[in-house]
């Protein structure tokens, strides 16, 4: 069993708690308008527009399908800007062994995994099998998700997972198909479910310039059902790395510090443990 890998960071302290070995899948059902990695969202359909424009000639053509070499790689990511397709060429597929034999090397000094995306849950069988691998390891596993599938009947998953960083987008289903091109229902039933079962490690809210209404009926919404019962980490929306259709369509640069007051008190009044990055 193989799976797309966008990258591997190998030490991050912003992805839970500790320091955390980050593992980022490939493709992801949403289109998140203000999504800061949206190269992760599709698989490279093979255009080969960025084949020519790489610098390094680690990309090239076999069997009309575009193939990237690591080797080579400067990582100057002209293969993502130049792409139309919100995808990226530089996808390795591995193994759960390719993964382990790197989590040995790199155990003593983390403190777990946490496995995001694009959406680590479109592999769900794969996280599974690497996660029955990482228990042995006795590494704390956090899983990123923007709840698109119904965690409530992945019992196998769910067992071996020791928590879940949920993206909660927006309550107003308008907005969030506005905003992801999908419905809200899920993410809200998976708060509620997560929550019920302890298994809610924090739950995220990106703060829109343009757009208070809906933050405050989000944050609001949100922070009454964590009381004290998990983090809630509110995110100033800034346009670096947002797809030239998502800057546009919110204009500012960031949200202003007013607005992100206003929101945080909000969310304190029920999540003490609530701040805004």
């Amino acid at each position: 069993m193989l799976a797309p890998i966008n990258k591997i960071i190998n030490f991050s302290n912003v992805d839970g708690p500790g320091n955390r070995c980050v593992i980022f899948f490939q493709s992801c059902p949403f289109k998140c308008l203000y999504c800061h990695n949206p190269e992760t969202i599709n698989y490279c359909n093979h255009c080969q527009k960025c084949v020519d424009k790489c610098m390094s000639s680690a990309l090239s053509v076999v069997d009309n399908k575009v193939v990237y070499d690591s080797n080579k790689c400067i990582n100057c990511d002209t293969c993502i800007s130049v792409c139309d397709n919100f995808a990226s060429p530089k996808i390795n597929y591995m193994s759960v062994n390719d993964i382990i034999v790197k989590l040995i090397k790199l155990k003593p000094f983390i403190k777990g995994i946490t496995v995001s995306g694009g959406e680590c849950t479109n592999h769900k069988q794969f996280l599974i099998e690497l996660f029955k691998e990482v228990k042995k390891l006795d590494l704390h596993i956090l899983m990123d998700s923007n709840g698109n599938i119904d965690l409530s009947i992945e019992e196998e998953l769910m067992d071996l997972v020791d928590g879940v960083m949920l993206d909660v987008k927006s309550v107003d289903d308008k907005f969030h198909y506005i905003l992801t091109s999908k419905s809200c229902d899920m993410v809200l039933n998976n708060l509620d479910y997560l929550l019920s079962v302890d298994k809610l490690y924090e739950a995220r809210t990106v703060l829109l310039p343009n757009f208070m209404v809906e933050n405050l009926k989000t944050v609001n919404y949100v922070s009454k059902k964590l009381l004290l019962k998990s983090q809630y980490k509110l995110i100033k929306y800034r346009k670096y790395g947002v797809s030239e259709k998502g800057v546009d369509f919110f204009k500012d640069d960031t949200i202003n510090d007013e607005d992100v007051k206003e929101c945080l008190e909000i969310a304190l009044k029920y999540c003490n443990n609530s701040f805004i990055v």
